[in-house]
């Protein structure tokens, strides 16, 4: 099995207090990895560290084999944090423009989004089961509805893995329901590695093929 991810022997603390040690974790391709435990317990914090937002103090992360110290291939992963949606109803921003967002990392922000771009729009909104909402102001959905943009805006650039930070916080019951669809589809049919931090075990242990 093919590793994506391997973390070694991480410490982190803050005040000379770890709040993460010895941390061993590795991830294959085509996982779905949750990780739980209840607030507090720095899984946030992990997923920082993997991602290279945080340094840990000990310990080694290798992110698709490279050291993540060295990783630049930041178009393979995809991210989506805590509580990307409730915008404001105001905010005029519609649903193509933030799914279109992740584009201009590829073609610059001095330039327009063309006829081909669309249709990956398009494509990635059909994933999620948006289609028809491209026109509609992102402030208007519902904290369901807003999940599913942002996951397609991290669809759009083909990420190899996902990694989500209680992505679910907020969002009603049947929504809820409707993400975890949206991600065996993601895992299953299109190969996608996916990495869930969740307080919730006794839900993503039944969603999830690998728990830590």
């Amino acid at each position: 099995m093919e590793k994506v991810l391997d973390v070694k022997g991480v410490y982190f603390g803050y005040n000379k207090k770890y709040v993460l040690e010895n941390v061993n974790l590795t991830i294959f391709r085509g996982d779905f990895l949750g990780i739980v435990g209840p607030n507090g317990s720095a899984k946030s914090t992990l997923i920082k560290i993997i991602l290279g937002i945080l340094k840990p103090q000990k310990g080694t992360v290798v992110l698709l084999d490279s050291p993540i110290e060295r990783f630049n291939q930041w178009n393979r992963i995809g991210y989506i944090p805590q509580r990307v949606g409730n915008f404001n109803p105001a905010f005029p921003a519609t649903v193509e423009e933030i799914v279109g967002a992740n584009l201009y990392s590829q073609m610059g922000f001095l330039k327009f989004l063309n006829k081909k771009h669309k249709i990956k729009i398009r494509e990635a909104l059909d994933v999620v089961n948006m289609s028809g909402y491209g026109n509609h102001l992102i402030g208007n959905l519902s904290g369901g509805e807003q999940q599913k943009v942002f996951i397609a805006r991290t669809l759009i650039s083909n990420p190899e893995i996902i990694f989500m930070d209680e992505p679910l916080v907020g969002v009603d019951t049947q929504s809820q329901e409707q993400f975890y669809r949206l991600m065996e589809k993601l895992n299953r049919e299109l190969g996608i590695t996916l990495v869930m931090v969740s307080h919730d075990i006794g839900v993503i242990t039944d969603k999830a093929n690998r728990v830590a």
